[in-house]
């Protein structure tokens, strides 16, 4: 069971710890109420299918940003092998919140980085609460560019509610280093892949978002702009949050369908966190899948594929209107 609950999972929570109880009390008095058991493990799973498989978009939000999900380095370490961890942007410093290096997928070497969220106040403050400065992203450019000079594919995992915001940030700045990131990864030949994971927040998800395929995990969310901030810009009161978040269409679904992603890989039911090893395994499967598609690709058409998908977001037609009415 798990230790942290989200607001709508208090009545599952409640079934199991029922359920729970049930099953010592039988032990303890060894008695035989497997028909009690039974009736209660069904609508158990009658609740936990009612509920996880009618999210809505606050909700997914929530999920998100669950703080026994899966990370980057949680990911790195079940779907690759001989994973070597490369430091510092050779400007700056190490930012921790963006974590990378040379690994293999299966027999594909690959560069493998993304943004990485700390467990506890310590590994958060480590890594700035998953909010990377600029020289996260520019360490990251750093290994994009060693990924590009020696032909290896390069695997991008998000979980990121956006930049770090703060004056050391503007120091150093943020926006170039963002911008930079941009510009950079349209140039790169090699097959580009990025994993939403958790949050996809701004431009501080798109820094290493430049992809030919954006894979979305079905409880993410990838958004130019997190639901609290729109709500303060717009009802200048961020109780409005879960408006905000279904007026985005940030969920998994709404961007397949709009076509900003490529595909969705789904997850237990509960969550990523209530079973993470099959998840990684349908991740890596689903990264190796469309890393061949690509890989049958020239270097031109990589960079043509990439262009062409970002040009084309946003691009809506109007339906002329009926002049016969």
């Amino acid at each position: 069971m798990s230790t942290y609950v989200l607001p709508f999972e208090k009545t599952i929570v409640e079934l199991e710890k029922k359920l729970d109880e049930l099953r010592s009390f039988s032990e303890d008095q060894d008695l035989d109420i497997s028909s009690e058991i039974t009736k209660l493990e069904t609508k158990l799973e009658k609740e936990r299918v009612s509920t996880y498989e009618n999210l809505t978009a606050w909700q997914k939000v929530q999920m998100s940003r669950h703080p026994l999900r899966p990370y980057t380095r949680d990911y790195i370490h079940k779907i690759t092998t001989k994973f070597i961890e490369i430091h510092g942007d050779r400007l700056f410093s190490d930012d921790q919140a963006i974590i990378g290096g040379f690994a293999y997928l299966d027999k594909q070497k690959v560069m493998i980085l993304g943004t990485q969220k700390g467990r506890d106040t310590k590994s958060n403050l480590e890594c700035n609460f998953g909010c990377p400065y600029p020289e996260g992203y520019r360490k990251a450019l750093r290994l994009m560019k060693m990924a590009n000079k020696f032909n290896v594919p390069i695997i991008t995992l998000i979980d990121t509610p956006g930049a770090y915001p703060g004056i050391e940030s503007e120091e150093r700045h943020i926006a170039e280093a963002i911008a930079v990131n941009l510009r950079e990864m349209f140039t790169f030949s090699v097959p580009i892949i990025s994993v939403v994971i958790g949050e996809g927040g701004s431009g501080g998800a798109l820094g290493i978002g430049v992809s030919n395929r954006i894979l979305v995990l079905e409880h993410a969310y990838y958004s130019v702009i997190s639901p609290e901030g729109c709500a303060a810009i717009l009802w200048k009161d961020r109780s409005f949050a879960e408006d905000a978040a279904e007026a985005l269409k940030l969920t998994a679904q709404h961007l397949k369908d709009s076509g900003l992603a490529d595909g969705i890989i789904k997850e237990p039911l509960g969550g990523a966190h209530r079973d993470s090893d099959a998840v990684a395994a349908k991740m890596k499967s689903s990264i190796l899948k469309h890393l061949a598609e690509l890989q049958r690709m020239s270097s031109q058409e990589l960079l043509e594929d990439r262009y062409n998908k970002f040009r084309a977001m946003g691009v809506f037609a109007e339906t002329p209107p009926d002049e016969s009415s």
